[in-house]
């Protein structure tokens, strides 16, 4: 498989999208939206070729249909793609329907179900844990036996490109007396990997049931606004303050091909319930980064991790949210929660690498950040590194913009 190549001269280059990804997504050149295959600097245009589906599964833009046909289906479209794009015969039947890149919008490669976010980065809930609650009580009881999340709004999740527009929201300081209404001013991203079910559940379902559900991931930013959330979360956990915009990358991709770099999860203080043990290694071995450019200014790396430090694959937690008998759908969205390393310059949120504000980040322009500034892009890209080849996502990129103004029956 490594060895192999497209006709496609861009994908054998220095490309995210060699013949060995074949991501899918929903693009537009101005002739509307389809449904698209990526390699290298080109988009295939899937319905236009000969793709061996059932055509009722392509009649809208969006993947979900595909994915109900189940994992055959899933492994025969990519063999079929596979074969169209590297072997020289079909050259000929299929070029005409590739479209560039650079000529095309992106847009939300599935319709979200429901959206799920969890909790599952060890150094970022220790992190956060000892900034707010001290060293010695930095992560919760439970947090080393059970995958902790909360059920997210599925209306905010958007494509990569996306503006994101400030939020308002209630807030109180510790030396006010009552919360204020006010736009938030300790705006945060969060940099996570996203799982997407591509079969539904009717009660529960093991960890290995689990991983054969999932159709393909994304990286996702959770944006989160840290002054909202500190007001409201007790006793109830996240509410406003995650529900403004929750970006993804615009390519799908698929469980197959990111199956050369599975990993195990970390090494355990504790043994999991049986329910929750990996039969085989569940997580993924994914180069990680964020990059933060401000509205006038150079685009600088600020944090680099990966998908490995996760203490709880997506297959885990899968299986986890199944087990009161929640059911789960197609086009369900997994969050892993924020990927953090272990050194300061891989923590995956500026409420670690500015240490809640106290420590503002320095960028090499002499700019500094504790939160994110309106007119910053902040940008997670990640990729799995092979023989030869990297697989990967995509920007998962959004523009920070002003809070809207305030209209008049919301003010005093």
């Amino acid at each position: 498989m490594t060895e192999m190549k497209s006709w496609v001269s861009s994908a054998n280059g220095d490309t995210d999208f060699p013949i060995q990804n074949l991501p899918y997504g929903v693009f537009d050149d101005g002739r509307g939206a389809r449904m698209g295959v990526a390699i290298g600097a080109m988009i295939l245009d899937l319905g236009a070729v000969d793709h061996g589906l059932d055509p009722a599964l392509l009649a809208e833009p969006a993947w979900n249909r595909v994915m109900e046909a189940g994992p055959q289906v899933w492994a025969q479209l990519r063999a079929r793609l596979t074969e169209l794009l590297s072997d020289e015969g079909h050259r000929a039947a299929v070029e005409p329907h590739l479209v560039a890149q650079s000529k095309s919008r992106m847009l939300m490669p599935f319709r979200v179900a429901e959206y799920t976010d969890f909790y599952a980065g060890k150094h970022h809930a220790t992190n956060v844990g000892t900034m707010f609650r001290g060293a010695e009580n930095a992560l919760p009881a439970n947090w080393l036996s059970v995958p902790i999340g909360y059920n997210g709004r599925a209306s905010s999740v958007v494509v990569s490109g996306t503006p994101v527009t400030r939020p308002w929201g209630q807030v109180k300081g510790p030396d006010e007396d009552l919360p204020r209404f006010s736009p938030s001013q300790r705006f945060d991203i969060e940099l996570e990997f996203g799982a997407i079910v591509g079969q539904p559940s009717q009660g529960m379902v093991s960890v290995a049931q689990a991983d054969e559900m999932i159709f393909g991931y994304v990286l996702l930013n959770d944006w989160s606004a840290r002054d909202i959330q500190a007001w409201e979360y007790v006793p109830l956990g996240p509410f406003q303050a995650k529900a403004t915009a929750t970006t993804i990358s615009p390519w799908i991709v698929t469980r197959a091909a990111l199956e050369p770099f599975r990993v195990g999860t970390p090494e355990r203080e504790r043994p999991l319930l049986p329910y929750l043990r990996e039969p085989r290694p569940m997580n993924y071995q994914i180069d990680l980064e964020v990059a933060l450019r401000p509205k006038s200014g150079a685009e600088y790396v600020i944090s680099r991790s990966d998908t490995a430090y996760l203490y709880y694959s997506a297959a885990q937690q899968l299986a986890h949210h199944t087990t009161s008998g929640c059911a789960m759908r197609v086009g369900d969205l997994l969050g892993s929660g924020t990927i953090s390393g272990a050194d300061k310059d891989s923590r995956g949120s500026l409420l670690e690498l500015s240490w809640g504000g106290k420590e503002p980040l320095e960028l090499p322009d002499g700019q500094t950040r504790s939160f994110v500034e309106d007119g910053d892009t902040l940008t997670l890209r990640g990729a799995a590194k092979g023989d030869g080849y990297r697989i990967g996502f995509g920007d998962c990129a959004g523009q920070v913009l002003p809070a809207v103004e305030l209209p008049d029956w919301a003010q005093e």
